[in-house]
């Protein structure tokens, strides 16, 4: 296997890593994790137990993808993400005992492909980010992002559309930049073949 991963890196002996990838300074990657061929691991980057990070995604330093949460191939996690997994957050139960694995339920999100999640954004659990979707820095994710979505703020509300370059899409739903041109689906917007 042709894979990176740094010294100063903490990876798993059962962690699947993809040919090409490369974990960088200080990660963590726990067990059963996979990481996709091709994929970049920032510094500080923490991979949950069971994580799945598809191919080609980009990880940025700092960012925390826990338990539950699955990365489609192509998506990008900008520095210090967090994607959260527990919707009932306590650490002890009600008789005041510390809380254990079998005391809660992990709920992951999803980031569908080629999707985006801006810089110290929150993404809360069971959310799921559709494909090509931009989540704008510092946003907190309470709820599902369709295809092709741009959200922003706190609590992330859409505010317009993207296309697959990342430019934001006229009233048209074409792209200014590249010429793109889409149309509204039950999942937000697709690509309009011409």
């Amino acid at each position: 296997m042709s894979f990176r991963v740094h010294e100063t890196a903490e990876v798993s002996d059962r962690a699947l890593i993809g040919e090409g990838a490369s974990i960088w300074h200080q990660a963590q990657v726990r067990e059963n994790a996979g990481i996709g061929p091709g994929c970049i691991i920032g510094k500080g980057v923490y991979i949950g137990a069971d994580v799945q990070v598809g191919a080609n995604c980009k990880v940025q330093n700092y960012s925390c993808v826990y338990e539950g949460t699955t990365l489609e191939d192509g998506v990008f996690v900008g520095p210090e993400v967090v994607f959260t997994n527990d919707r009932f957050p306590r650490a002890i139960n009600p008789d005041g005992s510390l809380k254990s694995a079998s005391d809660w339920e992990c709920v992951g999100a999803t980031v569908q492909y080629g999707a985006a999640v801006g810089s110290r954004s929150v993404v809360l659990p069971g959310v799921r980010i559709g494909r090509w979707a931009l989540v704008g820095a510092g946003s907190v994710v309470t709820k599902d992002v369709p295809a092709h979505g741009l959200v922003i703020g706190n609590p992330a509300r859409q505010v317009g559309w993207v296309c697959q370059c990342a430019h934001r899409l006229n009233d048209d739903l074409a792209c200014g930049e590249c010429g793109r041109r889409y149309q509204r689906t039950a999942d937000g917007l697709a690509i309009l073949e011409s």
